[in-house]
């Protein structure tokens, strides 16, 4: 049973061309998200790659109350509708709370559940209920088989639009490790994979008031999976990720992204022959 993630005009699953999703981790304000959006999309359209632009409205889960969340809900949305509009896009965010769905759904082409709330019933009904695809990040405490109960619970609505997105699985204290037996193994299920590679080399409250990470492993974990068979790859991206207010460490930069595009393009067209 083998399904995508299917949009207008983008297809992500079983004998389809790989499929970027990246954006920065957090809207800064928008004249940066729109830059990072535009690059995106210019990169990806001379790559002939499928492309959806993630940027994220608020981020509840930050490590401090000190942390920046970004503009919040409703300015942020505004932001997106604008870039969506502006750049002709698709658009992914995460959604926090059952109360934003209505509202998230009017302007997101795809809602993400983070990671951490991936087993809440009533969250997941929630987002499945709006119809739209819905991209479920496995959370690091999960198998990957244990999925298949998450995966029910948004059937149940009638919502056949999935993706399961591998992140890395706790390994110890402020650590990650990826297994890459999860992607074919979430795969039989009957949903596409995608690797979130930035987020693999998180160091989870690694730097005691925020999280740390390892961005110069990211293109080597994202080659890694391409290999094993994901059908897509997310990446968190800033033009300064040293300057970037969340999830800097973990971020790639964008002249970093070309030669990495190419290279993975090329390991999937290998892989899918």
């Amino acid at each position: 049973m083998d399904k995508t993630l299917t949009l207008d005009d983008i297809q992500i699953g079983h004998g389809t061309p790989l499929s970027i999703i990246a954006g920065p981790c957090v809207i800064e304000d928008l004249n940066t998200t729109l830059e990072i959006a535009a690059f995106l999309k210019a990169l990806t359209e001379e790559l002939n790659l499928p492309f959806i632009f993630k940027a994220s409205f608020d981020k509840a889960n930050r490590t401090s109350i000190q942390s920046y969340r970004g503009p919040g809900l409703e300015k942020g949305l505004e932001m997106l509708a604008h870039i969506k509009t502006e750049l002709g896009i698709r658009i992914l965010s995460d959604v926090h709370e059952t109360r934003q769905m209505t509202a998230a759904a009017q302007v997101l082409d795809v809602i993400q559940i983070p990671a951490f709330l991936c087993r809440q019933t009533d969250f997941l009904l929630a987002a499945a209920r709006t119809q739209k695809p819905i991209n479920i990040k496995k959370g690091q405490f999960l198998a990957p088989w244990d999925v298949v109960n998450i995966i029910e619970k948004v059937r149940s609505t009638g919502n056949q639009n999935i993706a399961l997105t591998e992140r890395g699985t706790m390994f110890g204290y402020n650590n990650l490790v990826v297994d890459f037996r999860g992607i074919p193994i979430m795969q039989s299920f009957g949903c596409p994979v995608i690797f979130d590679a930035t987020h693999s080399v998180q160091l989870p409250g690694g730097a005691g008031e925020s999280s740390g990470g390892q961005r110069e492993h990211a293109p080597t974990l994202a080659k890694a999976a391409v290999a094993a068979g994901a059908d897509g790859i997310f990446l968190e991206v800033h033009p300064h990720p040293d300057k970037a207010l969340c999830d800097g460490p973990n971020s790639l930069p964008l002249n970093a992204l070309k030669p990495l595009f190419k290279q993975l393009k090329a390991i999937a067209q290998v892989i899918r022959s």
